[in-house]
């Protein structure tokens, strides 16, 4: 497969220049070109420069306000509620943070609402942020039906997927970020368009039956959840969290809402940040480093988000190897 060799800087200003082409005014395609920058900089390509047409599409169609300006909201203590305006996650994000920290580093516990708001990326950089600033964050968001339930050959829940963030002090914070699905769509997708087959259980073509061919499930076909009723029971979970919780559409909600332009669709997000010093124990750091220094010993073992940083590190200095086709479409997109 051809590629283009771009660095960070790159990076960032091929996707930001892209999305102010078709509709972002400069604050939004910023912080869409950060979490776009930092997918690839951490070797997370399925929601890189490989999300940048599916943003253009709903920018394009007017799904999506790319001018959108947040408002952040104190519904309770405990509780902060951002209005994305129907934009973008990132700005708002960005909008929600530090009020979310502050909350709860005044009540030890704090939720932070995104409603209004079209998310299309990673959730690990959410969370990620919160553990850097010494918080225990969980973070999970619905999207369209694309996983059968437990039992069942149609699709009824979202990818759903769930991110945590444990805060390690002065080293990085231990960070996973998982679809509730076998496999996370975005993924499935890049196997497609590299030819690569899937391995057995990640989900089913458009009769029913069982496939490792990622086009069969793009075509008709349907995602399966991890671990049949467990991950079924997680993208549940989310679900709840995600929409019934906070008034915001369920997959099949957002589904039956959704233009079809290939954008993500409307809904909401749910984070919840937790303080571990106002929980007790005076050692909760090093009590936490002794469990993971335990767990690290253990041959075969990684901890969660070692392999991202170590990305992270590598690619600090190196180009990304972006496919030709992608690139020359974001550039055709942005009307160079």
């Amino acid at each position: 497969m051809s590629t283009v060799a771009l660095n960070l800087a790159q990076v960032h200003q091929l996707a930001e220049r892209c999305l102010a082409a078709n509709g972002c005014d400069a604050a939004n395609a910023a912080a869409l070109a950060d979490t776009i920058g930092a997918a690839e900089r951490d070797g997370c390509h399925a929601h890189g420069l490989f999300r940048v047409p599916g943003y253009v599409a709903s920018l394009r169609s007017g799904k999506v306000d790319g001018k959108a300006a947040p408002r952040v909201e104190q519904l309770a203590p405990g509780v902060v509620r951002v209005d994305a305006g129907g934009g973008y996650a990132p700005l708002a994000l960005q909008h929600g943070r530090q009020p979310l920290i502050d909350c709860a580093r005044t009540q030890g516990i704090a939720a932070l609402a995104m409603v209004n708001m079209h998310h299309f990326s990673a959730l690990w950089i959410e969370v990620e942020a919160v553990a850097r600033a010494g918080l225990a964050a969980l973070a999970c968001t619905a999207y369209m039906p694309a996983v059968a339930p437990a039992g069942a050959s149609q699709p009824f829940f979202g990818t759903n997927p769930m991110a945590f963030g444990w805060p390690r002090g002065e080293r990085a914070p231990l960070v996973f970020d998982q679809a509730s699905a076998a496999m996370a769509r975005g993924e499935v997708m890049i196997a497609a368009r590299e030819g690569h087959s899937l391995p057995p259980g990640v989900g089913l073509d458009a009769q029913g039956a069982a496939t490792t061919d990622p086009q069969a499930i793009i075509d008709g076909g349907v995602l399966l959840p991890f671990g049949g009723y467990k991950g079924a029971s997680i993208a549940l979970l989310v679900e709840l969290l995600a929409a019934g919780l906070i008034g915001q559409a369920f997959s099949f909600e957002a589904k039956e809402n959704d233009n079809g332009d290939g954008g993500p669709p409307r809904g909401g997000e749910f984070i919840l940040a937790m303080d571990p010093s106002r929980f007790g124990d005076a050692n909760w750091l090093a009590h936490a480093e002794g469990f993971f220094a335990r767990l690290g010993g253990i041959a075969g073992v990684r901890l969660p988000g070692d392999r991202r940083y170590a990305n992270r590190e590598r690619n600090a200095a190196a180009n990304i190897e972006v496919p030709r086709s992608l690139h020359d479409r974001i550039v055709e997109l942005t009307g160079d």
